[in-house]
């Protein structure tokens, strides 16, 4: 099913965590994980990355650890498939890689770990943590085009996180997984909406997504900073919705200013509006902050030549 891309419902799967400590109740939470997102936000994926191997190594038991480094992969993995078009740097399709198989087994490992202990004891964070390992697979099968794969998964992903909700209403964080599949289940072309109903793939509201969305941003514990990206780019991708998106993503950008994805973002938002020097701004920050990737770094780079030459001003030199 061709419309189950990776700029679509395979960004149902993106697993990404924000702790608001002012709620952070709702979840029980290692003390090492808020410095680890914030290194996964921070663009510092090397860092986080080996903080998260530390935790698994201290709480091998614990599906968060492998769920925190799997998502400093995946941002990896988004900036290297990314590309300027349509106005927009984006992750589109790529095959697989042998890094493919390191991802999986993480995802996999959480998925076990989290499967274990709801046989010893059935709670909304372990049903949670089941949603977000298959949740991790199902992205990375969207990014390679494997499309009854990411179906599977992400279907059993909604299934995990709806039966978290049913036991703890006020989750909001099951409410990023499964606002994103409402919007993008309702996206798809009519063509595939027919293939979705043979395949048994439940349906979805765009309404309700972005209704979903805005309650992971306003209450949720792991997810509203992601939740603001994806719903940012969702009112870019699909409703050009321009001024409502700038004004989602703006204080990702301004919380995280070393993260070059959200500067790209916002700067794409800008451009849509007209705002030429404020894009060229964001282009230029993108373009200067250092990473330690050099395929990333590459990819970047790219990127934002690709986008200031779309602004119609002249090129520069954009390595730092």
């Amino acid at each position: 099913m061709a419309s189950f891309r990776s700029a679509g419902i395979g960004c149902l799967v993106i697993l990404a965590f924000q702790i608001d400590h002012a709620r952070s109740a709702q979840l029980t939470l290692p003390p090492e994980a808020p410095e680890i997102l914030d290194k996964i936000y921070s663009f510092d994926l090397e860092g986080a990355q080996e903080a998260a191997k530390q935790l698994q190594n201290e709480r091998p038991d614990d599906a968060l650890g492998y769920l925190l480094e799997s998502d400093a992969l995946w941002w990896r993995f988004w900036c290297d498939a990314a590309e300027f078009k349509y106005g927009m740097s984006d992750a589109r399709r790529r095959g697989k890689l042998p890094a493919d198989q390191y991802y999986l087994e993480l995802a996999t490992k959480a998925s076990s770990l989290a499967t274990a202990q709801l046989k010893q004891n059935e709670t909304a964070e372990m049903q949670l943590y089941a949603g977000m390992a298959d949740a991790a697979a199902a992205r990375l099968y969207a990014l390679r085009g494997e499309n009854r794969n990411t179906a599977r998964s992400g279907v059993r992903a909604r299934e995990h996180f709806l039966r978290a909700k049913a036991l703890d209403p006020a989750l909001a964080d099951a409410d990023f997984g499964l606002g994103l599949y409402n919007y993008y289940v309702d996206t798809l072309s009519a063509i595939a909406k027919i293939l979705r109903f043979f395949m048994g793939i439940p349906g979805g509201s765009k309404q309700e997504g972005v209704r979903l969305l805005e309650h992971a941003i306003a209450d949720g514990v792991l997810t509203p900073s992601i939740a603001r990206f994806y719903l940012a780019m969702n009112l870019h991708r699909y409703d050009q919705q321009y001024e409502r998106a700038l004004t989602i993503i703006s204080p990702l950008a301004e919380k995280y200013p070393s993260n070059p994805l959200f500067q790209l973002a916002r700067g794409d938002l800008y451009a849509k509006l007209g705002r030429k020097p404020q894009a060229l701004q964001c282009y230029r920050a993108a373009a200067a902050l250092p990473r330690r990737d050099p395929e990333c770094e590459a990819r970047i780079q790219q990127l934002v030549r690709a986008s200031i030459a779309a602004l119609g001003l002249p090129q520069e030199t954009t390595t730092p």
